[in-house]
């Protein structure tokens, strides 16, 4: 039995005029357009010097909140770290006294595996880990790519246009 497409269907393809089959029109379009392009006024910005700050939207090295009175907000759920595609994410939870019953003893993420997705921040229900305005990441040592919570937690005003920014979106 023979599987049909749109493709491999005689009925559905059409035929190409001699115009279209010479390919004279498309090539000149594209060289119109390349032409347009080349008169334009060019932008450069001068990097080191000039920064460029991003919209609220932009998707940034992922950073845990860290609330007002120190306490930070992930509960060790886990469920950022099954839903990292490149399994950049390791979570390990303990027992707290606290309000939440649990709190996250490690978390790390390994930040030469992350790919920036933001899969992590749609999924975590306490809006703990987002997703922040750093895009300037280097390392000299592989080593120095894996994030702790020591440099991973950030007080939450520092990411609050990123939280007002998710909470527009889900409503």
């Amino acid at each position: 039995m023979a599987y049909t497409t749109k493709y491999n269907n005689p009925a559905v393809q059409r035929k190409l005029t001699l115009w279209e089959k010479l390919y004279l029109p498309e090539i000149v379009r594209g060289l119109l357009t390349t032409f347009k392009h080349l008169f334009r006024p060019k932008f450069t910005r001068q990097y080191p010097e000039e920064r460029w700050d991003p919209p609220a939207s932009f998707r940034g090295r992922p950073v845990l909140v860290q609330e007002e009175n120190g306490v930070e907000r992930c509960v060790a759920c886990g469920l950022c770290s099954r839903v990292c595609p490149p399994l950049a994410i390791e979570v390990r939870a303990s027992e707290t006294e606290l309000l939440k019953e649990r709190y996250p003893v490690v978390f790390e993420i390994n930040m030469l595996r992350c790919i920036f997705c933001g899969y992590c921040e749609e999924v975590c229900p306490e809006e703990a880990i987002v997703m922040s305005k750093e895009y300037e990441l280097s390392f000299r040592d592989p080593s120095e790519g894996i994030f702790g919570k020591d440099k991973l937690l950030v007080p939450k005003a520092q990411v609050q246009d990123r939280l007002d920014y998710l909470a527009k979106m889900r409503n």
